[in-house]
């Protein structure tokens, strides 16, 4: 074992060879230098930094904490990838002596507590393994994933504090949180909520200050989550959904703040005429089979969800016709009664705003919430990346007119260098609004896209030629829309190192997160630069 020492410093080859000890620690099969894997685990959704010295995959929570030993002692700096699902630089390096340590073999669901209520995970279990394994035993948890559930982990998810699945009345994955293990610099766990606790379990949260909310969203700057631990709710029996069109934005707007006021709708995604026809324009005929299996298999009506496929069928693509924006929704619960009732609710307080449409984005993304990673790529082959921010309702209006605004000053450049944006809106709980930009460019694939995409899926893209200066346009626009969001207060889940998140905060939360910092990191050995830290 490496002890811990007092002060970073590069690494001296003539005092220990790095991949060798950490060979020796975790097996030899499992430290990966080779040029493809350095490039690839270094690569996020949008771009790459650094490239590390090496990706470590230790098998269980031993072997990382001894991982972590080996690097901190060395002064060597950590950076955690779950399922590499981020596109805020969440997991790059920006110092090239640094190790990646990629959890997809922390994969255990260590234990489901029917009684208590409860579940443990490591933070490589992915959303799908975890929902599937809670299913059997008609449980879940109240947030449930992300779009990308197929790939993204509980342990990257909620160092980054996603939202998506159960948002509209849950929240996001922080408030389905009860207790961390995580590992720390000197390669120590610190447990959080009842779990630290001596004789008591991992059932509660909030036992004085609340030190679970501090690792939610740290983006593993200060730490390496080892177990998370959600509260369970019973699986909802049952299932509605609704979609209603808008002809313009504050419509829509309007419209899902009513319903998410009344607290009804567990998922919802507002869409803006971009991707509108990007999310249609790529759904194929073996989509629609897999996406009609999936509706019959979750329905508990056979014939319900017949009557469903044959009017989704006849509506085709064509129910967005004469709608410029729509909104999607889910209802659920234990009852037809009472999904029946929130939908009509739903109806009641959106109605004086749009016009309900068929039903088949949302009715598909209900049976197919973990849907394969098609949008890191739009419709045409385009590059993309979203950036997100969250406001209360009553600033949305003037947020959108702002990023029109933008769009309107860079309309030629836009057009020149091939760059598009889209927006996609989702309501979180009854307060506050998401409003997620995206950028799509014509440009050359990354090993990212070529590494996470199938060929044969590839293959019906189209390819582009580099476009070095649509991708300096997109970087110029980030900066923009961020500037924006900034001037209106906005908040961001997917933090990383993207967002600027110590800039405009009051002096003294800034200094007591820096503390922690220090006190848990004293060397900036974790992730360094994320959260501006």
């Amino acid at each position: 074992m490496v002890d811990y020492i007092g002060e970073k410093k590069r690494m001296d080859t003539n005092e220990i060879d790095l991949i060798k000890v950490l060979k020796a620690a975790i097996g030899e099969k499992y430290v990966l230098t080779d040029e493809h894997s350095l490039e690839f685990y270094s690569t996020d959704v949008y771009r790459s930094l650094e490239i590390p010295l090496a990706i470590i995959q230790p098998g269980n929570i031993g072997e990382l904490q001894e991982s972590v030993r080996i690097a901190a002692g060395l002064g060597i700096s950590i950076v955690t990838r779950g399922g590499g699902a981020s596109y805020t630089d969440a997991y790059l390096p920006t110092d090239p002596n640094s190790i990646i340590i990629d959890t997809s073999r922390l994969n255990k669901i260590l234990e489901i507590n029917e009684e208590d209520m409860f579940v443990t995970v490591e933070p490589g279990v992915t959303w799908a393994e975890m929902s599937a394994a809670l299913a059997e035993k008609k449980l879940r948890t109240p947030f449930w994933g992300p779009f990308s559930g197929l790939k993204a982990t509980v342990g990257g998810s909620t160092s980054q504090n996603s939202v998506s699945m159960g948002s509209g009345i849950y929240g996001g994955s922080a408030e389905s949180i009860l207790c961390y293990e995580v590992v720390l610099a000197n390669g120590q766990m610190i447990k959080t909520g009842s779990s630290s606790m001596e004789n008591s379990s991992q059932f509660f949260r909030n036992y004085g200050p609340d030190l679970t909310g501090i690792f939610s969203g740290d983006a593993g700057a200060l730490g390496v989550k080892a177990k998370i631990t959600m509260r369970l709710i019973k699986l909802p029996s049952h299932t509605l959904t609704c979609s209603f069109g808008f002809k313009n934005y504050n419509s829509m707007r309007q419209g899902m703040g009513a319903v998410a006021r009344e607290q009804s709708i567990s998922s919802n995604w507002g869409l803006d005429p971009k991707l509108q026809r990007g999310q249609l324009g790529k759904v194929t005929f073996m989509d629609s089979i897999r996406a009609a299996f999936a509706v019959l298999k979750t329905a508990r009506n056979p014939l319900e969800a017949i009557i469903q496929l044959i009017k989704m069928a006849l509506a085709g693509k064509r129910f967005l016709t004469g709608f410029d924006y729509s909104a999607h929704f889910v209802a659920e619960g234990y009852s037809t009664a009472e999904v029946k009732s929130k939908l009509a609710q739903t109806r009641k307080v959106i109605s004086p705003f749009g016009t309900e449409i068929a039903n088949t984005i949302p009715t598909v993304m209900g049976a197919m919430p973990f849907m394969p990673l098609y949008p890191i790529l739009g419709p045409q082959g385009e590059r993309w990346v979203p950036m997100h921010g969250l406001l209360p309702f009553s600033k949305m209006q003037k947020m959108h007119d702002r990023i029109e605004e933008l769009y309107a000053e860079k309309k030629e450049a836009m057009e020149e260098h091939s760059v598009e944006a889209g927006t996609m809106f989702v309501t979180y709980s009854t307060h506050a609004f998401l409003y997620e930009v995206a950028l799509y460019w014509k440009d050359d694939r990354s090993i990212y896209h070529k590494t996470y995409l199938d060929q044969d899926y590839l293959d019906t893209l189209p390819t582009h030629d580099a476009n070095p200066a649509g991708r300096a346009l997109i970087a110029e626009l980030k900066t923009r829309v961020q500037e924006i969001y900034s001037s209106l207060g906005a908040v961001h889940f997917q933090v990383g190192k993207s967002y600027p998140y110590q800039n405009g905060r009051q002096a003294e939360a800034a200094k007591a997160l820096q503390d922690i910092k220090k006190s848990l990191d004293p060397n900036n050995i974790m992730n360094p630069g994320a959260l501006g830290l």
